[in-house]
């Protein structure tokens, strides 16, 4: 069934917030241009739960299928579908309370609301580093930051949330109320069980920390791999390090950038064994205030379209694996987009790993590193040139699974992933599919990769 243009009409009437009909600009475009091709039939900037209930209720008499969109930021483009979009940003509220270590934000805050927030009140949990990310899909999928080694994901931080159903109930859930959707909700991803109003998170002290920026030839890659890859096994929670190689075709960086939790006196004992191996050709390690950190570790992705792919690990990539890496990025096919291709591992651990992989959904709770792959191109190249960028991506995936124990992190979502039930959600899928066909038994919130897809 088909909404016609007096449902679109009756829609405008029965919700507060603007209506998007068929034809008209919609509420954003894909934060991945890849995916820009993708025409929403309509869709709703609800104003508060009340919306979110009405715009369902017509969803489910018209028979649109709904995609929800916070931030925008899906790596696949589930944000947006070609049914209606039920856009949450203007629910952007945030409230911080110093005394208890509560938070609580609407389900379309931002990053730069969060921390907004936040600042005054000297506490923080794990947070990403992009102002325009998404609270409620960082912590849906989990969200790993720079503080996560210490603080552990984001979905750990959660205490309480709040969904509007597909039947258009508003349930409340936490530890002991609804605590299978609340365990759900850490790390069984966005769009699969209802539309996030709330979050309320346990917030911890922050004191003044450091920071560090590396950068080296590529001549010096194999040493950086092995000497930081080491320096992570060894380090405290409080050092989290990112770990990168990558090329735009004119020349290929090695990079580490991070944040300790402790001064750079400390930091730079820790960076020493890297120093005295590997000289960069650019050393920034400096005392910072926590929100300085958190300016200095924001990264915006260029504009254009790129793809993704994920590992985990459980031990250090060994020199082979390395050189592997090292050889597929000279192959690199080219694009127009300057983020070029490349890879970097995302020291994991710490707290993270001190949760066990049943106690929430998110199951990747004994890796070492993730392993991160990905490749760019501009939206207006042509199709070959986007072809050899995936086939490239898919070659480097295929070169390092050896080295890798498998899985994938939800957040970076790979729409090309045949596997990724078991590749988000390991063990946890079963678990996940019998609260999904209790809450959406007829598949309002349906997408690709969505949970219950195809699974009937």
């Amino acid at each position: 069934m088909t909404a016609t243009e007096a449902d679109w009409r009756h829609l405008a009437g029965a919700v507060t917030g603007p209506v998007f009909a068929p034809g008209q600009p919609g509420p954003g475009t894909p934060f991945n241009r890849r995916f820009a091709g993708t025409v929403p039939a309509g869709g709703v900037a609800v104003t508060g739960v009340e919306d979110v209930r009405r715009t369902l209720a017509w969803a489910r008499d018209t028979g649109t299928g709904v995609s929800i969109r916070g931030g925008g930021h899906s790596f696949a483009g589930y944000s947006t579908g070609t049914g209606l979009v039920l856009d949450v940003g203007a629910l952007n509220a945030v409230t911080a309370d110093g005394e208890t270590g509560l938070v609580t934000a609407a389900g379309g805050a931002l990053m730069s609301d969060v921390y907004t927030a936040l600042q005054p009140h000297e506490m923080a949990f794990a947070l990403g580093n992009g102002d325009s990310v998404g609270i409620a899909g960082l912590t849906l999928g989990g969200g790993n930051g720079a503080t996560s080694r210490k603080f552990g994901l984001t979905a750990d931080a959660l205490v309480a949330t709040t969904l509007v159903t597909a039947d258009g109930e508003v349930v409340r859930c936490d530890a002991r109320e609804n605590a299978d959707l609340f365990w759900a909700c850490r790390g069984g991803g966005g769009g699969n069980f209802g539309v996030t109003t709330s979050l309320t998170f346990r917030a911890r002290p922050v004191r003044d920390c450091s920071t560090y920026l590396l950068l080296w030839h590529v001549a010096d890659a194999p040493k950086v791999f092995s000497v930081l890859q080491e320096t992570v096994r060894t380090a405290p929670d409080e050092f989290a390090a990112r770990i990168g190689v990558a090329t735009t075709g004119d020349g290929t960086v090695v990079s580490a950038i991070g944040q300790h939790l402790g001064p750079a006196a400390e930091l730079r004992e820790i960076l020493d064994p890297v120093l005295a191996v590997a000289r960069p050709f650019r050393c920034d390690v400096d005392d910072r205030t926590f929100w300085e950190a958190k300016d200095f570790l924001r990264h915006e992705t260029a504009a254009g379209a790129f793809a993704t792919r994920t590992a985990f690990t459980r031990e250090a990539l060994p020199d082979d694996a390395v050189a592997t890496l090292l050889s597929w990025l000279e192959r690199w096919p080219g694009s127009g987009n300057p983020d070029g291709g490349g890879a970097a591992l995302f020291s994991w651990g710490g707290e993270v790993n001190r949760v066990p992989a049943a106690d929430t959904a998110f199951p990747h709770r004994d890796a070492r590193f993730l392993l991160s792959m990905d490749t760019s191109w501009d939206e207006h190249d042509e199709p070959g040139v986007v072809r050899a960028n995936l086939g490239w991506l898919t070659g480097l995936q295929e070169a390092l699974a050896p080295y890798t124990s498998g899985g994938a992190y939800l957040n970076f979502t790979d729409p090309d992933r045949a596997d990724w039930r078991t590749a988000y959600y390991g063990a946890n899928y079963p678990r996940l599919l019998e609260i999904k066909r209790r809450l959406d038994p007829d598949g309002l919130f349906a997408f690709e990769q969505g949970i219950g897809r195809d699974d009937r």
